[in-house]
């Protein structure tokens, strides 16, 4: 989409509206890199295209793995070379893809080759010193080719110029994931590349998490087991990935913008195929609505949410940090309910691709509202928002969640609506249809 701003439709009767979403990012990330290091070709399906999927793959075909792509099915297949990258040198761009980032210089790190990491200016900005450290212990050498501590980098794999180690004790590793799981998720993806095994210590208060727990099950089902104490977490030696496809669940982040559009018209919204079943972290905004007055149903269809009458919604105060992209979603609505909305336990939202704490209170105070900021906390009290430019920071889920305000706000113009091509590209395009624009 070419628009430099887009003008949100204000519209005037309760929502009715059936739609579909692409398929999860996170899921289709990982379904990636399980395939690249899986033994044999993994066909999967219902894949994301999007900016960050597409750095993604055009990653793995520089390192030489062989892809089939069918964006039209939605299709990939992938030949898995059984935890070896098939080039030994070689130079990818991760873009603005924080998980391709966090996901792929894990797989670098452990590899028997020397690489370039490449990124976007956006993506150079996000914090990846822990895992560089944790790497770097593990005998990974990293050269910072701009800021230490930051993408871009030259990385040498840790088994580069040793060939194959039969060490007898698994690979022991102390990680703190209180500010991202993304590292854990890295660690634990890319273990048929660690033939003696890994034993994970968490040093952290918090460690366990959605995102996780969908990695967890996704190496299951590739044949893999983790096991997790409730502390630590373990891999057994000579972990191999086989499956021959995998279907990727739609994306529940998206989904939920549709259900809080519901919520705040007093209509209602169905996504098809998303069921309660959905095994990603965002499905707890659903419960976040009931109890903001909202009814939840499912059909064979797939969710459907039906918001109060008025879009009438009740006051809020909630943890959000299980599902902590969704805090941006209720920031969008809570001007609409009829007491205080306060999210919290959010601080680590700041270093994702802008710091959303402080885009939900300079936003929604550019149109008008009043809350507070807090180091982990926002609170939003009832109003009427006004019109306004909403400033996007190339920030998808900003552009996503404040385009919301404008369904009962005139003359509400998203800026840069374009950045929603890191996960949803055409979601201006289906919000035109949706409101008759």
């Amino acid at each position: 989409m070419k628009r430099e701003r887009y003008l949100v439709k204000k519209i005037t009767a309760p929502i009715d509206w059936v739609v579909e979403v692409p398929g999860s990012k996170s899921i289709t990330n990982r379904a990636l890199l399980l395939a690249a290091l899986s033994d044999g070709r993994v066909e999967v399906e219902g894949v994301l295209f999007s900016d960050d999927s597409r750095h993604f793959l055009a990653s793995l075909e520089n390192l030489g793995f062989s892809l089939s792509i069918n964006e039209e099915k939605k299709c990939v297949a992938v030949v898995g070379c059984g935890g070896k990258i098939p080039k030994k040198e070689a130079t990818i761009d991760v873009g603005s893809a924080g998980t391709a980032a966090r996901f792929l210089t894990a797989m670098l790190g452990f590899s028997d080759g020397i690489y370039t990491i490449q990124a976007s200016e956006q993506m150079k900005r996000r914090p990846m010193k822990p895992l560089f450290d944790l790497l770097e212990g593990v005998g990974a050498k990293i050269s910072y080719l701009e800021r230490e501590g930051f993408l871009p980098i030259r990385i040498i794999g840790r088994a580069y110029g040793e060939g194959e180690k039969a060490e007898a004790e698994s690979l022991s590793i102390s990680l703190d994931i209180s500010k991202s799981t993304q590292f854990l998720s890295a660690l634990l993806l890319i273990t048929p590349m660690i033939k003696q095994g890994l034993y994970i210590h968490i040093t952290s208060e918090k460690t366990d998490g959605s995102y996780i727990r969908i990695t967890r099950k996704m190496m299951q089902e590739f044949g893999v087991e983790v096991i997790f104490d409730g502390r630590d977490y373990r891999v057994k030696k000579d972990a191999s990935y086989h499956r021959t496809s995998y279907i990727v669940e739609p994306d529940m982040s998206a989904a939920c913008y549709f259900y809080a559009a519901a919520a705040m018209t007093g209509g209602k919204a169905l996504v098809r195929r998303v069921h309660m079943n959905n095994t990603q972290g965002d499905l707890r905004f659903l419960k976040v609505l009931e109890q903001m007055g909202c009814a939840v149903c499912e059909s064979e269809q797939g969710i459907e949410v039906c918001g109060p009458a008025g879009g009438k919604l009740k006051g809020i105060t909630i943890d959000m940090n299980d599902f902590s992209d969704q805090a941006l979603t209720l920031a969008a609505i809570a001007p609409f309910a009829e007491d205080i909305v306060r999210i919290e336990n959010i601080g680590h939202i700041r270093g994702q691709e802008c710091d959303r704490i402080h885009a939900i209170v300079t936003e929604l105070q550019r149109l008008g509202m009043r809350c507070d900021e807090a180091e982990d906390a926002v609170t939003i009290y009832p109003g009427i928002p006004t019109g306004g430019t909403v400033e996007t920071y190339e920030d998808h889920r900003v552009a996503m969640a404040f385009s919301l305000i404008g369904l009962r706000t005139e003359g509400v113009w998203i800026d840069n609506p374009a950045c929603c091509g890191k996960t949803f590209e055409d979601y201006f395009e289906i919000l035109d249809r949706l409101t008759g624009k």
